[in-house]
C-alpha cells in the first residue's frame, strides 16, 4: 500500500505534546559535587531517569550479551557467537582470553540514528541543578523554560524511535504515514523567534518572537497558564480548512488538552468543509511519563485513517470529526471528559456515541452517526454568509445592525464570532417562585453588556434534568426578555442528558447536547441565521411578534434537530 499523507495539528495546553520536568541527572550532579536528588541516596534509588537526547558525535559501546531478557541465555545455544570480549579492565577483543571476560555486542551509535535515552547532564547557568521547568518556583516567564513541544515532530519522531509495537518493531507511525506537522494554537513557542530554515512544521517565512497566552497556549508552570481566547476559534477554523481542503492530506490529527478537546473537536465537526478523516488525539499523561497514553491514541489515530473503515462508497467521511481516546473511536458531538486519567472519557448520548473501537486486527466501526457533519453540516464555514443581523442597544432601543461574518477570501472574522453564555439552574433556588427579576442582577447585567457590545449573542439554559426546565420564575422571564431582544435561547437538561428536550416557546430546545456543546452549535447558528427578531417591549411582545420569533426559532431547530 502506498504510505498515507497525514497533516498533525497542533492544539493548545496539549498533554500529548507535554514533557516530564528535566531534571538534572545524578551522574551530573556527582561529576560536579551537586546535592543529589532527594531520596536517592545509596540503597534506595539506584537509577538515573533516561531522558531521549541526541548525540554529538559517533561512539562504540559494548552491550553484555544476553542483557535484553532474563531468559535470554537459557536460550543461549539458539543464539550466534557474540561480536566479542570485554576483559576486566573493560578492553575489546576478538576472542576470549579469560575466563572472566564477557561475551558484547559491538554496536557504532551515530547521531542520525535518532534521539537516545542517556542521564540529563544540563544545569542552570549559575551551577544550579534543574529542579522543575522554573529556576525557582513561581518563577516569572523570562525564568521558566517550556515542558510542552512546539508542535508535533518531536513526540511522533520520539514515538517511532523509542516505541514499541506488539511484533517489537518500531516506527509505528513512519511505516505507514508521511507527516506534516502544522501550528495551529500549539502549546509551545519560539520566544526568541525562529529563521524558517530551523523550522520543524510546514509553515513559510521566519517564526517573530512568540508570546505565552497570544501564540502558544502551555497549562504548565501553573502559575503561567494561558488558554486560547474565544476569537481563536475563527483562526482554528480558518487554518484547518486551508490545510485540509489543499488535497495533499488522506486524513488529519488534532492534538489538544484533554479538557477542552470535546469542545474544539466538535466546533470542528460543525464548522470545516471537508470529506477526509479528522481524528482527535489527547492524553492524561504527559509524553514519557509512566504509562503514558498519548502514544498509542496518536498511532491508533493513523490506523484509523489508514483502515477506511469510516469511507462511505464515494470514499467520503461518514463519521465526522471523531475523538480516538483509549482504544474507542468517539463521535465529537457526544463525548466528554469525566476524570483525569486514561479511560476518563464518556459518551454522553449512551453507547451510541461510542461509534467504534481497536482490536487486535485493527480498527472497527461498529455505528455511523446520524448528525450531520463536516462537508454535510448546514454551518460548515463554506456556507455561511458574508453578513448576518445582528442588534444592538441605541438611545432608540434595540436596533437590527449589520455583523461581517466572513471576509472577501471566505475566512472566517475573528469578530464574527458570538458571545454565548451558558446559565445553569439547580434545584432548591432561594426564592425561586419570587417573580421580582430585580433579584436576578447578574442576568440582567448581562443581557444588558449583551446588547451594547455583542451584536451576536445567545444563551444556553442548562435547567433542571432531563428537559431543561428552569424552576426560577424571575429566571424565566429573564429570558424570555432576552429571546425578544434578539437574543436565541437553548434550553437543555442537566449534566449528560441522554433525553431530548422538549419543544415549544420562544426557546430553542437543544436536543440531548450538554450545555458545552449546545453552546458552540448555537454560536455556529448565530452566524448563520443571525440574531432573533426583536420586539418592541421585549417584556411584553405583540403576538405579530411572538409568531416572527417562533418562525426564526424554526430555523435554529432544525440546525439542532440534525447536528
Amino acid at each position: 500500500m502506498p504510505k498515507l499523507r497525514i497533516a498533525h495539528l497542533a492544539g493548545g495546553n496539549a498533554t500529548i505534546q507535554n514533557t516530564p520536568p528535566l531534571v538534572t541527572s545524578n551522574k551530573a550532579r556527582r561529576k560536579h559535587n551537586l546535592p543529589l536528588i532527594e531520596g536517592t541516596e545509596e540503597g534506595r534509588a539506584r537509577y538515573d531517569v533516561l531522558r531521549p537526547q541526541r548525540l554529538a558525535a559517533p561512539v562504540t559501546v559494548y552491550v553484555e550479551q544476553f542483557s535484553a531478557h532474563p531468559l535470554e541465555a537459557d536460550a543461549a545455544e539458539l543464539y550466534c557467537a557474540p561480536d566479542g570480549y570485554v576483559d576486566v579492565d573493560g578492553k575489546f577483543h576478538k576472542e576470549r582470553r579469560s575466563p572472566a571476560d564477557r561475551p558484547v555486542y559491538e554496536i557504532e551509535l551515530r547521531p542520525e540514528d535518532g534521539v537516545y535515552p542517556m542521564p540529563y547532564m544540563a544545569r542552570q547557568a549559575d551551577g544550579r541543578p534543574w529542579e522543575e521547568e522554573c529556576t525557582d518556583p513561581f518563577a516569572p516567564d523570562s525564568k521558566a523554560r517550556q515542558g510542552f513541544f512546539p508542535d508535533g515532530s518531536r513526540s511522533f519522531e520520539e514515538i517511532d524511535r523509542l516505541c514499541i509495537g506488539a511484533n517489537g518493531l518500531g516506527n509505528l507511525i513512519l511505516s505507514k504515514a508521511d507527516i506534516d506537522f502544522h501550528r495551529i494554537i500549539p502549546p509551545a513557542g519560539y520566544r526568541k523567534g525562529l529563521p524558517a530554515a530551523s523550522r520543524t512544521d510546514v509553515g513559510e517565512g521566519d517564526i517573530p518572537p512568540e508570546v505565552r497566552g497570544r501564540d502558544f497556549f502551555p497549562y504548565k508552570p501553573r502559575h503561567l497558564n494561558a488558554a486560547p481566547p474565544m476569537r481563536a476559534l475563527a483562526s482554528i477554523v480558518n487554518k484547518v480548512q486551508k490545510i485540509v481542503s489543499s488535497d495533499k492530506y488522506d486524513g488529519a490529527i488534532w492534538t489538544q488538552g484533554s479538557p477542552r478537546i470535546e469542545e474544539t473537536s466538535y466546533w470542528l465537526n460543525l464548522l470545516i468543509d471537508t470529506t477526509i478523516p479528522i481524528c482527535a488525539n489527547a492524553a492524561q499523561r504527559p509524553h514519557g511519563q509512566i504509562s503514558n497514553d498519548g502514544p498509542q491514541n496518536l498511532v491508533d489515530s493513523v490506523d484509523y485513517i489508514a483502515s477506511k473503515v469510516w469511507a462511505d462508497p464515494q470514499g467520503r467521511n461518514l463519521a465526522g470529526f471523531v475523538l480516538v481516546q483509549d482504544q474507542q473511536i468517539y463521535a465529537s458531538r457526544d463525548v466528554t471528559k469525566i476524570a483525569a486519567r486514561p479511560g476518563g472519557y464518556i459518551s454522553t448520548s449512551g453507547q451510541s456515541g461510542v461509534l467504534g473501537t481497536f482490536g487486535h486486527d485493527g480498527p472497527v466501526l461498529h455505528y455511523a452517526p446520524m448528525s450531520r457533519h463536516t462537508h454535510c453540516s448546514e454551518v460548515r464555514v463554506t456556507v455561511l454568509p458574508s453578513e448576518v443581523a445582528g442588534v444592538r442597544m441605541t438611545e432608540r432601543g434595540i436596533a437590527t445592525v449589520p455583523v461581517a461574518i466572513k471576509n472577501a477570501g471566505g475566512d472566517l472574522l475573528e469578530t464574527a464570532i458570538p458571545e454565548v453564555a451558558i446559565v445553569k439552574n439547580g434545584n432548591y433556588i432561594a426564592d425561586d417562585l419570587d417573580p421580582d427579576v430585580a433579584r436576578e442582577v447578574d442576568l440582567i447585567a448581562l443581557i444588558e453588556h449583551r446588547l451594547r457590545h455583542a451584536p451576536l449573542a445567545g444563551f444556553v439554559i442548562e435547567g433542571l434534568a432531563p428537559y431543561g426546565s428552569i424552576p426560577s420564575v424571575a429566571r424565566n422571564k429573564l429570558m424570555l426578555r432576552a429571546a425578544y431582544s434578539g437574543m436565541p435561547v437553548v434550553c437543555v437538561g442537566r449534566g449528560n442528558p441522554q433525553e431530548a428536550v422538549p419543544e415549544g416557546g420562544p426557546f430553542v430546545a437543544g436536543s440531548n447536547l450538554t450545555s458545552t456543546k449546545a453552546r458552540l452549535l448555537l454560536m455556529a447558528c448565530l452566524m448563520r441565521f443571525g440574531s432573533m427578531p426583536v420586539a418592541h417591549e421585549p417584556d411584553n411582545p405583540t403576538a405579530d411578534e411572538k409568531a416572527a420569533t417562533a418562525h426564526k426559532v424554526k430555523e435554529y431547530q432544525a440546525v439542532f434537530h440534525t447536528h
